[in-house]
């Protein structure tokens, strides 16, 4: 190996202002400082960043909603930041991407559901393909679209694909979901910067669409290099889309090739579709391609129109998540040309993601690909045309310096320079950074810009194309197959620590025999002794100079023999000034030109140090916040070693939510506008008690738990969430005018940002108390909506002090409903989602469980009655939940929650219990004895179990009775005072439970006064008084207290929660 003397090299002069360290791309505050048209003439701003620019404005958008799947590919985080940082933006709602995704947006444009329908709102939402994919389905209820209320869909079309989520530009998820997008969307796919950014503006000119922006955020919106201009200021809201395409400077089918073409390729406008028309503006004998500007409306004419006469076959691609699905855009183009006077033949490429991932990561695949249905295709990419590329490690001291290369090329009126930077965060600890540089004359560029991935791909096949590879981290060396990317004979910068000795000692065999075999002119320098020589010590002036010393390494490089340390130095002064840092840049030249080493390597290393090399893959962006975070994928990273987790498990970067260690966590789909933990169960009993022909259905229910983890004790409550009837919510909606079909979109309660959607018919079903009774605020607030003023003027005096006896009537004795105040006063009648916020949500309703989980496992009992009256004018009523319960189904599901009772058994297993329950108030005495007879059958010590129980016919509603006689002859219940109160003879006195309580007064003062017995009393009110005097006798009487101290006692257990009432 030998050491060569520093190289002579002359340079031609270029001017340039770029800020050395920071990124090149403007900051984000910077970003909205400037106005509208000089952002666009930035070439720094790329597309997709203007794209953000333009929907994120207050006075194009309403509001914006991010999904995440959007932030995860890189679009959407410079809004949310620009949305808490700068005035002019619109409000941002981030929201998750699940099945239905698009509900939310639907709800808030619904007509009659929205109090954004009146205000006016043009909703933005930022999804991506596959996001797109869940949303359609709800996009079906979109309501017509307005100049006023509409949505826009802005579509960054990059997707992550195989096992290390290499980005990729297919649309295959999309293919399956078009055919039920409805007509009323317009659907537009923009390639080209100057596209993106008028195709964007479009999509929120087009007053009366609602419409969805596919753009190619894969390759050119993500470019620097661009500078684009506005769309031209013309009336696109009031014609048709393809005049307002027309009007824009486009068309909806773009032609490219001959004019008397034989054979066309079709493909929707995107990377490969600008690679196809640029293969057949070179190519132009007999070859053509189109582009599809316009997916939707579909327009016939003008596809007929924009291909020539000449045409026989049409070959249309269409991405496809496989090979078995029929390509929509075929299915298009097919029936448009059949009814043609001499129709071309149509054949289908059903591009697979694995397809489109070949046609960008391998060099001239796709023109091979083109060149078997027309041969002899050339290269489209000019021969004059320069490619670089820059490997180097983020957050590195060098890692803008690409950035700073690119800045400096563009300010040439003659060049082109385009730049395009990718990371790979899964092969390399910490991420590995690679930038791609074209520069090209623009004259030489007829046919427009091809994206870089598509010129320069990452081709791990690749024998060179590159003109000049910089490697801006030595390590990257040992770790991965980089160098295969030089050109033969091309120059090969090193910024090393390494000295020459070192580089090659460290080189692995197979980079060293790549470098011998391909002759590159290997150039090291270390940039980091250079700036301490000059300025000593570390920290942002170090960086600076070192950013410097490898600029002027670069251009000297890259100017190979046309530059001099002169020119080079001139070059030098006109980016940077005459000194930097109080160096004067003269003194800094002389050092980088001493510095830069030239190695020649004669012969490959004598031992064999051959590694595995891994290849770069781009599967990570990243964005840059002015206070210096970097956002990787959507997620703020503590550090890049973060990256590949957040590829993996993005949940985890996601807002943090409670942790949990249960093994069956609440299901936050689960009527999410609850506040209490919630369980979806399912009936598998629903028998009634009572014979069907007796006057009370008292009914047996019993619900499987298995799998939703619900957990309850015994003598707790199940909380039933119950539903409206089905047949009263149809006929109000019928009655109120409201389609039941249509979104409504519900404030989740105790939240002010939280939101839910559903159709109006699960919302007043499901969720909202209609059929329940209103409190007198509800005729004030309705008062308000009341059209006609004698209904306006009523409605308030109910709601006032003087109307109290009138409400009173209303509530009491007609137990008016929502609904009947509704219909009462038909004027009043504010829309839907008003409405449901006047009313607010149907509580749960409490039943005490009626079985023991320690005897029946993952099953829940309810003894329930259902509850029916008439009005005083006839009118039948219902109690809402009971009717539902009585109504369920076999197999139905049931959203329940758990209530904690007071109703608990003692602490001591044998103290006695006196159980009083009337009607179902028996239900968690039957849980307190099934656990009684469990101890019993364990060879546990119980104490004595007094039951008392009442109801109107031993033969009609002697509840659970075959299992209370069972409990008394097992000798579970010791006592058992059963009072049917309608079984006497004609005329006799009725006898109720306390009556029976008398005759073992003895019994029970003892059991409470000397043995911790405990009394429950469960069920109707009406007998406390009458329970509380038996009790209080049986003290005075055989415990010798008085009135007035038997009544002490008894509050004294209450204390003690040994005279326990469950009463209703």
């Amino acid at each position: 190996m030998a050491v060569d003397a520093p190289v002579e090299v002359t340079t031609t002069p270029i001017t340039s202002s770029v800020t050395l360290v920071s990124s090149a791309s403007p900051k984000v505050g910077a970003v909205l400082e400037a106005s509208f048209e000089e952002l666009l003439e930035d070439p720094r701003v790329s597309a997709s960043t203007a794209v953000e620019y333009i929907s994120s404005r207050a006075n194009t958008t309403s509001c914006i909603y991010i999904y995440d799947l959007a932030e995860q590919v890189g679009f959407g985080t410079l809004t949310k930041i620009w949305s808490k940082t700068q005035e002019g933006t619109s409000p941002v709602v981030d929201l998750q991407t699940r099945a239905g995704a698009g509900l939310s947006l639907v709800g808030r444009l619904s007509e009659g559901t929205s109090s954004d329908t009146a205000n006016g709102a043009v909703l933005t939402a930022f999804t991506s393909p596959q996001g797109l994919s869940l949303m359609a389905p709800a996009l079906s209820y979109l309501p017509p679209a307005t100049a006023l209320s509409r949505l826009v869909v802005q579509v960054p079309n990059i997707t992550p694909a195989g096992e290390t989520f290499t980005l990729s530009p297919t649309l295959a998820n999309f293919a399956t979901v078009l055919p039920i997008l409805p007509e009323n969307i317009v659907i537009l796919a923009s390639a080209t910067s100057q596209e993106t950014v008028h195709f964007t503006q479009l999509s929120y000119q087009l007053s009366s669409s609602h419409v969805i922006h596919i753009f190619d955020h894969f390759g050119s919106s993500r470019e620097s290099g661009h500078a684009t201009i506005p769309l031209p200021a013309k009336d696109y809201g009031n014609v048709s889309v393809s005049e307002a395409i027309q009007r824009a400077g486009y068309s909806c089918f773009e032609y490219a090739g001959d004019p008397e073409a034989h054979t066309v390729v079709l493909s929707l406008n995107g990377p490969l579709a600008v690679a196809a028309k640029a293969i057949a503006y070179k190519n132009r004998r007999g070859f053509a391609a189109v582009s599809v500007n316009v997916l939707r409306p579909w327009d016939e004419a003008a596809l007929r129109s924009v291909l020539p006469a000449t045409v026989k076959i049409v070959h249309v691609l269409d991405d496809v998540p496989n090979t078995t699905t029929k390509g929509p855009l075929y299915i298009d183009v097919f029936s448009t040309l059949l009814d043609s006077v001499d129709p071309p033949i149509v054949h289908s490429h059903r591009v697979t993601p694995s397809q489109t991932q070949v046609y960008v990561s391998s060099k001239d695949s796709f023109r091979t690909f083109l060149a078997t249905l027309v041969p002899e295709l050339e290269d489209p990419v000019p021969s004059i045309m320069k490619k670089m590329m820059f490997f180097s490690t983020p957050n590195t001291t060098l890692s803008n310096l690409p950035s700073l290369v690119e800045g400096t090329l563009s300010t040439s009126r003659s060049l082109s320079s385009r730049l395009s930077i990718d990371h790979d965060v899964f092969s390399r600890r910490g991420g590995i950074t690679a930038s791609r540089i074209l520069l090209a004359p623009k004259s030489s560029l007829d046919s427009g810009d091809i994206p870089i991935p598509i010129v320069l791909p990452y081709d791990e096949h690749t024998s060179g194309e590159v003109d000049f590879l910089a490697i801006l981290d030595q390590t990257i060396l040992k770790t991965h197959s980089i160098l295969k990317y030089a050109k033969p004979r091309s120059p090969l910068l090193i910024v090393t620590s390494w000295t020459a000795e070192e580089l090659f000692s460290n080189l692995p065999v197979q980079v060293a025999n790549l470098i011998l075999e391909r002759g590159l002119r290997l150039f090291i320098i270390n940039v980091t002794d250079v700036a301490e020589k000059l300025i000593g010590g570390t920290g942002q002036s170090q960086d600076v100079i070192s950013n410097i010393v490898a600029y002027l390494a670069f251009m000297r490089m890259y100017l190979s023999g046309a530059a001099t340390e002169e020119n080079v130095l001139t070059l030098a002064i006109g980016s940077y000034g005459e000194s930097m840092d109080d160096i004067e840049l003269a003194k800094l030249n002389s050092e980088t030109w001493d510095a830069l080493e030239e190695v020649l390597i004669t012969h490959p290393p004598a031992e064999d140090r051959s590694v595995e090399l891994r290849e770069f893959e781009s599967n990570a962006i990243a964005i840059e916040t002015d206070e210096g975070d970097t956002i990787v994928n959507g997620a703020r990273l503590s550090s890049w070693h973060d990256a590949a987790k957040h590829l993996l498990f993005p949940t985890i970067f996601s807002p943090p939510t409670e942790s949990t260690d249960e093994e069956f966590p609440q299901d936050p789909s689960l009527r999410p506008e609850l506040p209490e933990r919630t369980f979806l169960v399912t009936c598998t009993v629903n028998r009634r008690l009572t014979p069907k022909e007796y006057d009370r259905n008292v009914f047996h229910l019993e619900f499987d738990t298995s799998g939703t983890g619900l957990k309850y004790a015994i003598g707790e409550a199940l909380g039933v969430h119950g539903w409206n009837d089905h047949q009263e919510v149809t006929d109000f909606c019928e009655w109120y005018g409201v389609n039941p079909k249509r979104l409504v979109t519900i404030p989740v309660p105790g939240s002010e940002d939280k939101h839910h959607t559903r159709t109006v018919f699960q919302a007043l079903q499901q969720q909202i108390d209609l059929f329940g009774r209103p409190p007198k605020s509800f005729y004030t607030d309705l008062a308000a909506y009341a059209t006609s003023k004698a209904d306006k003027y009523s409605l308030q005096f109910i709601g006032s002090a003087e109307g109290s006896s009138t409400f009173k009537k209303m509530g009491e004795k007609d137990t008016a409903t929502f609904a009947d105040v509704l219909k009462l006063y038909p004027s009043a009648r504010p829309g839907i989602e008003v409405l449901c916020g006047l009313i607010g949500d149907i509580k749960p309703r409490h039943y005490s469980i009626a079985s023991a989980q320690s005897v029946v496992g993952n099953r829940v009992d309810l003894l329930v009655v259902t509850v029916d009256w008439f009005t005083p004018s006839g009118s039948p009523r219902y109690g809402q939940c009971t009717r539902y319960l009585a109504g369920l189904q076999i197999g139905q599901k049931v959203t329940v929650s758990i209530k904690p009772s007071v109703m608990k058994l003692p602490p001591n297993d044998t103290q006695p219990l006196i159980m009083a329950g009337l009607g179902t108030g028996a239900a968690p005495f039957r849980a307190f004895l099934q656990h009684k007879a469990l101890l019993r059958s364990q060879g546990k010590a119980i104490g004595p179990v007094y039951y008392y129980f009442g109801s109107r016919h031993q033969s009609q509603e002697y509840l659970y009775g075959e299992e209370i006689e069972a409990f008394i002859l097992d000798g579970i219940i010791s006592r058992a005072g059963l009072a049917f109160s309608r079984d006497g003879p004609p005329g006799a006195k009725k006898v109720y439970i306390q009556h029976l309580m008398l005759e073992d007064a003895q019994d029970l003062a003892r059991m409470l006064k000397h043995e911790q017995g405990v009394f429950y009393l469960c069920g109707p009110t009406w007998p406390v008084p009458d329970m509380y005097e038996a009790l209080c006798g049986a003290l005075e009487k055989y415990q010798g207290l008085s009135k007035d101290e038997a009544g002490e006692y008894l509050e004294g257990l209450k204390e003690e929660e040994r005279y326990v009432l469950e009463v209703y």
